[in-house]
């Protein structure tokens, strides 16, 4: 399993990021998907993620600001994140669960976003 995430860089508080993570070695139409991120010297965070169907679901702390997508056809899953702000410096990982639960999920090498004040 294979997942490249891309699309992380340096914007600034008020910008606006795309993430992208293309999928491999996976039924990725029956997968459910997701981003997580993690911050320096703090925990891993769940960010937001999509189901098989489309059904997407977000953290408190992005609900209203960033929008999961996937694209079945391209084996893509997308993150659209906007009105960024500091707190949302962070590595962007891609994941999917490896059984039915996300407490083992096969997990991407990440894509660092950093958001200037």
């Amino acid at each position: 399993v294979q997942l490249q995430a891309s699309g992380g860089g340096l914007v600034q508080a008020g910008g606006s990021l795309r993430l992208s993570c293309a999928a491999s070695g996976i039924i990725f139409s029956a997968n459910v998907m997701g981003w997580s991120r993690q911050a320096p010297g703090k925990q891993r965070e769940m960010v937001a993620r999509i189901s098989s169907a489309g059904a997407t679901m977000y953290s408190d702390s992005v609900r209203g600001r960033f929008t999961i997508a996937r694209d079945n056809a391209q084996n893509m899953v997308y993150l659209q994140m906007n009105s960024l702000n500091p707190e949302d410096t962070a590595v962007y990982y891609c994941e999917t669960p490896k059984g039915s639960r996300w407490n083992n999920v096969h997990r991407g090498q990440g894509t660092q976003v950093t958001v200037s004040s």
